[in-house]
């Protein structure tokens, strides 16, 4: 009896283990509701990986290297790169991480000290839509970068940074174009790794009428542009072994309902009464 209830509890573990696993080979992303303070389960469906987000709660994106050597990660929210604001592209600016460690990144970039939060939002609200980007909204990407193997020289002074170094951050969402967005100079080290900047795109609704009409109904749950928070990094040398990824990594997302309906999560909703929660009695 011993035996079969530890294989049980087994059985068990390994069920909720793979329900909450992060997704990835050479860095984990994983997704944490900041407002329930619970990591989001994933959910495979048809090849593809899935969370369910709450509309209004914020959240936060974990990357983990698992690797042995530095790698970058480019990461895009709705198809934007969450550094700079500019649509998503692998030639971009990313965070970089040191072997075997992990960040937390909050929100959108607005600074080197401040990021605006990460929050799950009605399609309508979303960052994407608000900046006429409505056609990738509901998935988080990373392309994950190798750094480029190093070979010692002799030491020379960090050049400085000219025109095609300099980066710009996420503007603020308004229906008026928005005053220049800050630049800053990439002549220090960083966790951040500069990449040509583009031009920043449009706060005004640029969207054909059928997008308008879309996004004034129900779509999928997206991410909008929250508050703004501390959350501090600093430029770094990084060079790419090669100008295509070593992982491509993709995170789709919508609410419960939308994904129930789809078949992507399994009923009863996290949350509704069940028969034999747990295995043993409480205390009272």
């Amino acid at each position: 009896m011993k035996t079969l209830l530890l294989a049980l509890a087994f059985a068990a573990s390994l069920a909720h283990a793979a329900a909450a696993a992060a997704v990835g080979r050479l860095v984990d992303l994983s997704v944490y509701d900041r407002d329930s303070q619970r990591a989001l389960p994933v959910y495979r469906h048809d090849g593809r990986y899935y969370i369910a987000g709450e509309p209004g709660h914020r959240y936060q994106i974990s990357l983990r290297n698992r690797s042995g050597n530095d790698v970058m990660a480019v990461l895009s929210v709705d198809a934007i790169n969450a550094i700079s604001g500019d649509s998503a592209d692998w030639s971009q600016t990313g965070y970089v991480l040191d072997p075997y460690t992990n960040t937390d990144v909050l929100g959108w970039r607005k600074s080197m000290a401040q990021v605006a939060d990460f929050v799950f939002a009605d399609f309508a609200q979303s960052y994407a839509v608000r900046t006429g980007r409505p056609d990738n909204v509901g998935v988080i990407g990373v392309a994950v970068f190798r750094r480029q193997r190093a070979y010692a020289q002799p030491a020379m002074p960090a050049p400085v940074a000219d025109a095609a170094s300099r980066e710009t951050y996420a503007p603020m969402p308004a229906p008026a174009p928005p005053a220049p967005a800050p630049i800053m100079e990439s002549t220090s080290r960083s966790a951040v790794n500069p990449a040509p900047a583009m031009a920043a795109p449009s706060t005004q609704a640029s969207m054909n009428p059928a997008a308008m009409a879309k996004a004034q109904s129900e779509g999928p749950l997206g991410t909008g542009h929250g508050q703004r928070e501390e959350s501090s990094i600093h430029y770094v040398d990084f060079e790419r072994a090669s100008s295509t990824p070593d992982e491509v990594i993709a995170l789709y997302y919508d609410t419960w309902d939308h994904l129930l309906a789809r078949g992507v999560v399994p009923a009863p909703r996290p949350g509704m009464p069940e028969p034999f929660p747990d295995h043993f009695v409480p205390d009272p």
